[in-house]
């Protein structure tokens, strides 16, 4: 249903906008803090055990569950949701990305939290784009701790009709944890995870595991949220984020919540230097990142040698 139309069915902004107030009312962020510094529970003292689900400070065990709650939550809605808050843009990040990555017929890829499949359509129409091989087998693994965002994707594939036979390319779906793969070691010549290493419990074991199952001059590829070098930007981000996105959330996807977990796990998440000193201690060599859109998100790469 086009955008409009989907404007036009709500009787009565002033209701919505009331509704919005109470939820925000009910949230943990603190209305005394600017969006930028962050609620006081951003920033107190975590104990063992324990780490951030967005702004809350929760326990380790507790963060997965709502992380996948959220996601179950938002599947339908999930693609929809990237071209309202994006205006569309995430689809030019996303198509840089794989740009980047230039994968070849014999790539094989592994991409990490990719339910909805838009990494590995890209991965797929961009080596169509180079046009037939011959004796290569190209193959890509899209895991997602999330079973409904894989059944989407599944659904999307298969109105596009991507089939080993059509694509010439394998595409195999796997629910799976990415801190704890149920894969071989050295089984991948690429790894990409696209806006979702932020929502993991352990980043360092991601990105541990991202570097076990990669082949030895395997590329690892990561593209994320990310913060703006402009104090001035990043003010107008942050007001954008927190007062708009949440409202959109609510409007589209009659959800509140989830969108205010996601403006808030994105300021939890490392800065560019930050996730690139995490990227090498993970034993990653020649790591980069490259600011798209001024900084709102980034691409991370690193390889293993």
């Amino acid at each position: 249903m086009a955008l409009r139309t989907r404007i036009l069915k709500l009787s009565n902004l002033r209701c919505v906008t009331q509704q919005a107030s109470r939820l925000r009312a009910m949230s943990t962020q603190s209305t005394q803090t600017s969006p930028k510094e962050g609620p006081a529970t951003a920033t107190e003292e975590m104990k063992p055990g324990q780490t951030h689900f967005g702004f809350q400070v929760v326990a380790e065990e507790e963060k997965t569950k709502k992380v996948h709650e959220v996601f179950e939550t938002v599947a339908e809605k999930y693609d929809l949701m990237n071209d309202v808050m994006s205006m569309g843009i995430h689809r030019m990040w996303k198509d840089i990305f794989m740009c980047r990555l230039a994968p070849q017929p014999e790539t094989k890829l592994l991409d990490m939290a990719g339910g909805t499949g838009d990494i590995a359509f890209r991965y797929i129409k961009y080596l169509q784009n180079l046009g037939p091989s011959q004796g290569t087998h190209s193959s890509v693994t899209v895991c997602d701790i999330n079973q409904a965002m894989l059944d989407v994707g599944k659904q999307r594939a298969q109105k596009l009709g991507y089939t080993p036979e059509s694509c010439g390319v394998e595409i195999n779906w796997k629910c799976a944890d990415a801190e704890r793969l149920d894969l071989p070691d050295d089984s991948y010549t690429a790894y990409t995870i696209a806006f979702g290493i932020r929502n993991c419990t352990h980043i360092d074991k991601v990105l541990e595991e991202a570097y076990r199952v990669l082949t030895p001059g395997g590329r690892f590829m990561c593209l994320e949220f990310s913060q703006l070098p402009n104090d001035t930007l990043q003010w107008v981000y942050d007001q954008y984020s927190f007062q708009v996105i949440p409202v959109l959330g609510q409007l589209f996807a009659g959800q509140w919540k989830p969108y205010q977990y996601l403006v808030e796990s994105i300021r939890q998440f490392p800065n560019q230097e930050k996730f690139k000193s995490m990227i090498e201690d993970a034993g990653f060599r020649q790591v980069t990142y490259e600011n798209l859109t001024f900084g709102t998100c980034a691409i991370h790469s690193g390889f293993k040698i």
